[in-house]
């Protein structure tokens, strides 16, 4: 028997005091050792709380100062013994806490499914997760960051898993120091993917609320962009999941707590939510109105912390010893009871201590010097019956505030009114503009379709109901896709007929321009590589366009999968390239007026169902006079990427510009790869750069995209690229135009002279993107148009 204790006390694995991130099936982790994550960011181990006694295991920084826990495994379930160990059953292949000389289970920390077995590791993350993992097949059985406590982490949930029903919540701690369940529990409540919000309850009632986070809205932090600059927040809504989480922008110890009093605050102890306290009789600040309020209560009454003491002839105090109790408890009791005037919890911040008598002017001494415990005292701001000489002396002082602040009030009145105005006038001439053109001779009513057979650039006018019933009220299994000035629908006419519908965002000034300069262009433009808008759509607020429906996408959508690219043999890019060329040719050259598109690339060809291309999204175009060669203008917009080296840096722009565009597409259809995507790589910084040191080395073949080995035509191909780089060429007047362009890729007896330098600007220092960044947010790299930069 003494050989059989003596060889399972050597076969027991303790911990040394750190360096360990890993427990195994036989290690155990007792209170004198630490698991400390791999980069040395947070620490695992037991820790003890002197006002009760009880061990506790949890999770802290490493080198906060504070030991403030992030997360705690057994909140509910505090340990008296100290003699304690944490390791993994080997029988069911949980994380337990277990007596340290019984070996007896007295915590299941994880609630994973019976996995006994050697293999299992727990491993805390230098993220602040703590896992239980199957080393087998690599599967996480459990980890702590599915059980939130208080705190929330960068990278951590917050929201709901579908497939599981499991729901991600904070639940504030009782007090400061005891961490079993508080008052308060934090939600983030979704109602449609255009609503999301943070809720906090307490006791399962609204308490408070952010309001709507999808629209940007950060009042609930403080109104304070500071703190915005800290964080970048992350919303994820889908089939399967729906919920929030945030990175950390240089916080030292970055974290959001719900504190037992209902607040929200961050490693700084800087406040994200505005409210202090919130008493049901208003929304102010995101607290959420109650219907039910003691009527003894006024919109005036509420609790402030102050240093003093109750006079005990005039109060009586009371002590309610229930350690559920926390502080969000007490206030709620004082507010309910009529006769309560100040409440304060318990020594280790449970149990609620009161003071209840009558309202009177000396029920409470202030101790100025701050020596008294700190009280909840109920004041209010209307009560006034005492001490006059205070509110003679501050009376003018007062006065003058306040009407200061009205001559402030007033100045900001003004000027917001006359803004408002403006913005008003200049609504309603647009709307004008449009209802004017759409009064004119290209356009003409209609309920739902084209019903007379007439032919030609007519445009319907369609009405709003239609629309609804063909997209089955704009529903999310139509949608196309998003962008900058609103949402595409698919949507299916009473004959049968399919449609794209782009239905402009209310939000967005900008799109109202494009709206209307599609309708201008569209209105006098026809040629079979243009998309065809089929109408418009004016009702209210909302503003529509109605296009052809295209069901084989856009180009990209081909073009840079490495699946569907095969679809894409070479006749059908050689049919690309020369149909956008034909459709840039009219644009400049044989329509009514001389467009330049200004954002020609992958995502704007749309693709019918022979794979024929058609050119849109003339939202951004511009109309020349027949004379006119070139304008310079402050708006820049594009593709950044896409756009002519003098029009991104000096804001010039002509049809030129169109055949640089032009010339990266070719080089983009030719080799199936983006121009931005050698930006990782450390030679070539684009593809337009790459094609130009290969046709250099003469090595130019080494372009073409592998999946087009078998259809391939190489002089033709190389032919193409010679094009291509005769337009990507750095100075405009260097640049063939359309005509020529296509006369050279179509007659292969024409000579072509030697290409010069191609723009290679879009490489740029770190320093400088990072300018350009902030200077506009909508920056764009081959995939999303820029509505606005500064020229240069």
């Amino acid at each position: 028997m003494i050989v059989l204790i003596i060889f399972t006390i050597l076969t027991i694995n303790y911990f040394p005091a750190t360096g360990v991130s890993t427990l195994k099936v036989g290690d155990q982790l007792n209170v004198t050792s630490h698991l400390v994550s791999a980069g040395s960011n947070f620490t695992l181990g037991f820790f003890n709380i002197t006002a009760t006694n009880y061990t506790y295991l949890g999770i802290w920084y490493t080198n906060d100062e504070q030991l403030r826990r992030v997360w705690v495994a057994n909140p509910s379930t505090p340990i008296v013994s100290s003699s304690v160990v944490l390791l993994i059953d080997p029988n069911n292949g949980k994380l337990v806490i277990a007596g340290g000389r019984t070996g007896t289970a007295l915590v299941n920390i994880s609630d994973n499914q019976s996995a006994p077995g050697l293999n299992l590791t727990a491993t805390l993350e230098d993220d602040g997760n703590f896992r239980l993992k199957n080393e087998i097949d690599d599967q996480i059985l459990w980890q702590s960051f599915d059980h939130p406590i208080n705190v929330l982490l960068p990278g951590m949930k917050l929201g709901s898993d579908l497939r599981t029903a499991k729901n991600w919540n904070l639940t504030s701690w009782l007090s400061d120091q005891i961490p079993d369940s508080g008052a308060y529990t934090l939600r983030w409540e979704t109602n449609g993917e255009d609503s999301q919000r943070f809720m906090v309850q307490q006791r399962g009632q609204p308490y408070w609320t952010s309001g709507d986070m999808r629209d940007q809205n950060f009042e609930f932090m403080n109104v304070n962009n500071l703190l915005l600059s800290r964080y970048n927040l992350h919303y994820v809504y889908n089939d399967e999941e729906r919920y929030f989480s945030y990175d950390s922008i240089n916080n030292l110890h970055p974290m959001w707590i719900l504190r037992p009093h209902g607040r929200i605050v961050d490693g700084d102890d800087r406040r994200l939510s505005s409210s202090d306290l919130c008493y049901g009789y208003d929304s102010g600040n995101g607290c959420v109105a109650s219907s039910i309020r003691p009527i003894c209560r006024s919109e005036h009454d509420k609790f402030s912390p102050m240093n003093g003491d109750f006079a005990s002839d005039r109060t009586r105090r009371s002590f309610d010893d229930n350690s559920s109790l926390s502080i969000g408890d007490c206030m709620v009791k004082c507010w309910n009871d009529c006769g309560c005037l100040g409440f304060i919890t318990g020594g280790n911040g449970t149990g609620c201590i009161r003071w209840t008598g009558t309202k009177s002017v000396g029920n409470f001494s202030v101790d100025l010097q701050g020596n008294s415990v700190s009280k909840f005292v109920l004041v209010s701001s209307n009560a006034g019956k005492g001490n006059h000489a205070k509110i003679l002396i501050w009376a003018p002082v007062v006065a003058g505030i306040c009407l200061l602040l009205f001559c402030f009030g007033l100045l900001w009145y003004l000027k917001d009114r006359k803004l408002k105005k403006e913005v008003k006038e200049r609504q309603k001439r647009d709307d004008r503009q449009v209802l004017e053109l759409m009064a004119s001779e290209s356009f003409r009513d209609s309920g739902d379709i084209e019903r007379d057979g007439r032919k030609g650039s007519d445009m319907v006018v369609f009405s709003f109901a239609a629309l609804v019933t063909a997209t089955n009220d704009f529903s999310d299994e139509n949608k196309l896709g998003r962008g900058g000035f609103g949402t595409v629908y698919k949507g299916k006419l009473s004959d049968e007929r399919e449609i794209a519908i782009k239905r402009l965002s209310r939000t967005s000034g900008q799109g109202l321009l494009e709206f209307k300069n599609e309708l201008i262009l569209i209105a006098k433009l026809q040629h079979t590589n243009l998309v065809r808008v089929l109408g418009c759509c004016i009702h209210g607020e909302e503003k529509m366009l109605i296009y052809e429906y295209m069901p084989n996408k856009s180009l990209d959508f081909f073009l840079f999968d490495e699946t569907r690219k095969a679809l894409l043999d070479w006749p059908k890019r050689w049919n690309i390239i020369d149909g956008i060329a034909q459709g840039l040719l009219y644009l400049h050259k044989y329509s009514r007026m001389r467009v330049i598109h200004r954002d020609l690339k992958a995502g704007n060809v749309l693709l019918d169902e022979s794979m024929n291309p058609k050119i849109s999204d003339f939202g951004m175009a511009r109309i020349f006079k027949q004379d006119e060669t070139e304008a310079i203008t402050k708006r820049v917009v594009g593709t950044y990427g896409y756009m002519s080296p003098e029009y991104a840096m000096e804001g010039t722009f002509s049809v030129k510009s169109d055949v640089f565009s032009y010339g990266v597409l070719i080089l983009e259809i030719v080799s199936g790869r983006r121009n931005s995507s050698f930006y990782h790589l450390e030679k070539p910084t684009n593809l337009v750069k790459y094609a130009w040191e290969l046709w250099q080395q003469g090595d130019a073949l080494e372009l073409q995209d592998p999946s087009l080995s078998d259809t391939c035509v190489v002089h033709q191909l190389l032919r193409t690229v010679h094009v291509a780089l005769l337009c990507v060429q750095e100075n405009a007047v260097d640049r063939p135009e359309m005509s020529d362009v296509i006369s050279m890729l179509t007659n292969d007896t024409i000579a072509l002279p030697s290409p010069k330098r191609s723009a290679f600007f879009i490489g740029r220092t770190a320093s400088t993107s990072a300018s350009f960044e902030r200077k506009s947010k909508d920056y764009s790299v081959n995939k999303m148009s820029v509505t606005e930069m500064e020229a240069r």
